[in-house]
């Protein structure tokens, strides 16, 4: 069967395939899919809001940021996990090195979040000049 020049030809609402454009994969009643990214910022800012609640004072003008990686990487210890600055009251932390150097046994989504958490909470008490265990000890006390 020959070819149609005019169907072969790429037009804006039909695919290589000939079956029309892909509808969404979550479909219109569901909510979009969120990147590991995004999911990373959605820890890291709920952690942060938990920590804030717990210490007003201390964090009122503390900053939250994430950068996918340190601005320089040294010879030394290893690839940073997060930077404080404690004149700045800012905390930074770096998205790849604590997803991808993590260590995790399991490789599930509730691993994932109990190690962007415990960043975010050594990073705190880095700023604070405190233990992270002694940031929400009612949080730990059933342990």
């Amino acid at each position: 069967m020959p070819r149609d020049s005019a169907r072969s030809s790429r037009t804006g609402d039909r695919d290589r395939h000939g079956r029309g454009l892909r509808s969404p994969v979550t479909g219109p009643d569901l909510p979009p899919l969120h990147s590991r990214a995004e999911l990373f910022d959605l820890i890291v800012g709920s952690t942060a809001e938990y920590l804030k609640d717990i210490w007003p004072d201390e964090l009122a003008t503390a900053t939250f940021e994430v950068a996918a990686l340190p601005a320089q990487i040294g010879a030394g210890d290893g690839i940073d996990r997060w930077q404080v600055d404690p004149v700045a009251r800012r905390v930074t932390l770096y998205r790849l090195p604590i997803e991808r150097l993590a260590r995790s046994q399991r490789g599930d989504e509730t691993q994932r979040r109990m190690m962007i958490e415990s960043c975010v909470f050594r990073a705190v008490a880095e700023l604070l000049g405190k233990d992270p265990w002694d940031l929400a000890p009612e949080r730990f006390r059933h342990l």
